[in-house]
């Protein structure tokens, strides 16, 4: 089992470790996503949702005559725009067959802001990865996350004395240190932990094991009712051919309203609008609902008309739902969503400390330390470039946002790009000096990025901290405050590092020089 634990952990670990911190980062990605775009204006509070959905559908009628498809997402606490997709019936050569964009919703007209991906790159990067297919992307978070599940299992079976640990730590040992380090932040967050990686295979589970639906569902209307279990799925059927206007979108959100709460209309989605087979479907938001199982209501588009209620699923299906909000967290009130974010900090230092671990405790091993293998020092470098390292090209990514010109033609791609070049230099610096220095250098560039942050911020947008106090916008003035607190972080640990690489050497030459004294001793004797 120690064993297993060890290596189950190392193999994928620094996978793992990009995972568990890019997740943790998603919490607040629709935050995040507001400070990406600060040319979007604050909302003091949320706006009538079905005042917003009738402004903006009026919008499509006179912009996207010829859309098949349409879907928008309603503000809400946490986002202060209405972002919409839609696909068109027919393409011109070299044309997409679908788009997207942000609305106003005080005017309904779209809002020019910097192209960005905002926190959705993080929590995308979080479970399919970037430059491959995403099943590829997928398929290799699956295989993590088994690791994970069965280094959890086997570290509990392991670590006998795991809940005495908790209680104890020893700091400045060393190898000690990390162990204890690691045992603790395992224990307290074990629940979770365990949650999390279940809870992440599920959400993929038809992708992963998709044999046993293949065989019970087989037919077309076993497939659409499938799909009516799992999420708000309107069957397109085909277009009339017959221009009828779309009846009253805010009569039939309001009636939405009724049933569910002010605040509580998440998107609505039309297919064939102006068609006199037009549907349109108002979906509930995830907020206060420990479920991500579909609920929604289906209109008739031309006529406004109920045609159905959809507010239950089976056993299995909200089973399915409910792990799927566990795993997202989106039903959380701020409080809940930094107790996600911490305990899912702890679980990425978890995983860090472990991989630290593995190269501290076998340095100890190596008949020459100043020498090791190449396993061990492959190993020591991708700890740098995979911990260190993620957090100068995390914060690169941030800092791409504001210098990068606004507007520039594929601008959202270019952030990402810089994030994959600046987590590259690193390793190449991880390679070319040696791995103490190395550490200190990549924490303490960590730290100065973020620190200066704030300050890049004020320099590029009308949004400075003191504004942001000012104004009480807790998004813009959360996010400079806490990369202030992650820039302290990071320069502990650099000077930490630093202090133990100060006294490593002398401790080395003393043990190399051990065995020689006691050899003479028994010499002369």
């Amino acid at each position: 089992m120690s064993s297993l634990h060890t290596w189950t952990g190392l193999l994928l670990g620094w996978i793992l470790y990009a995972m568990f911190l890019t997740g943790t980062v998603s919490y607040f990605k629709d935050e995040l996503s507001q400070w990406m775009r600060p040319e979007l204006a604050r909302l003091s509070e949320i706006p009538d949702q079905a005042v917003v959905a009738q402004r903006i559908a009026d919008e499509f009628g006179k912009t996207l005559a010829g859309a098949s498809q349409w879907s928008m997402r309603l503000p809400d606490a946490r986002n202060n725009s209405v972002y919409a997709f839609w696909r068109t019936s027919a393409r011109s050569p070299g044309q997409r067959g679908f788009g997207e964009a942000y609305f106003d919703p005080a005017t309904g007209g779209k809002v020019t802001s910097r192209e960005t991906l905002g926190g959705d790159f993080f929590y995308r990067f979080h479970f399919q990865f970037h430059y491959m297919p995403v099943v590829w992307g997928r398929w290799i978070a699956g295989a993590a996350a088994m690791f994970m599940l069965v280094a959890i299992v086997s570290g509990v079976i392991t670590h006998k004395k795991i809940f005495v640990d908790f209680f104890t730590f020893r700091w400045g040992r060393r190898q000690r240190s990390w162990l204890d380090a690691h045992n603790a932040l395992a224990v307290f967050g074990l629940p979770f932990h365990l949650m999390i990686t279940y809870t992440g295979l599920v959400t993929l589970m038809a992708l992963y094991m998709p044999w046993g639906e293949r065989v019970a569902f087989k037919t077309p209307a076993e497939r659409q009712q499938l799909a009516a279990e799992l999420s708000a799925f309107i069957p397109p059927g085909k277009p009339s051919g017959q221009n009828v206007p779309l009846a009253s979108v805010e009569e039939m959100v309001r009636q939405a309203q009724e049933r569910w709460g002010r605040d509580q209309v998440g998107r609505v989605n039309a297919v064939h609008p102006g068609d006199a087979a037009a549907r349109v479907a108002v979906t509930r938001g995830d907020p206060g609902r420990v479920s991500m199982s579909p609920q929604y209501l289906e209109f008739e588009g031309a006529t406004g008309k109920l045609l159905a209620v959809r507010e239950n699923v089976g056993g299995a299906a909200e089973t399915r739902g409910v792990f799927y909000a566990l795993h997202l967290g989106r039903f959380s009130d701020t409080v809940t969503r930094w107790l996600y974010f911490l305990v899912s900090f702890m679980g990425t230092a978890m995983v860090g400390t472990g991989l630290v671990m593995w190269t501290v405790k076998r340095r100890q091993q190596l008949p020459d330390p100043d020498r090791p293998y190449f396993g061990f020092r492959l190993v020591e470098r991708l700890n740098i470039a995979g911990i260190a390292g993620l957090s100068v090209a995390m914060t690169a990514f941030l800092w791409g946002n504001r210098l990068l010109p606004h507007p520039l033609e594929g601008r959202a791609e270019l952030e990402i790009h810089l994030f994959f070049i600046v987590w590259a230099l690193t390793l190449l610096h991880a390679l070319a000096r040696p791995a103490r220095s190395a550490w200190v250098e990549q924490l303490w560039a960590a730290s100065v990025l973020l620190s200066l942050l704030p300050v890049l911020n004020a320099m590029t947008t009308q949004r400075p901290l003191w504004h942001s106090l000012a104004e009480g916008d807790w998004i813009f003035a959360g996010m400079d405050i806490m990369c202030w607190a992650l820039a302290w972080l990071h320069a502990a640990l650099a000077m930490r590092t630093a202090r133990q690489s100060a006294v490593s050497p002398s401790r080395s030459k003393a043990n190399r020089r051990a065995p020689v004294t006691v050899a003479s001793s028994e010499g002369a004797g």
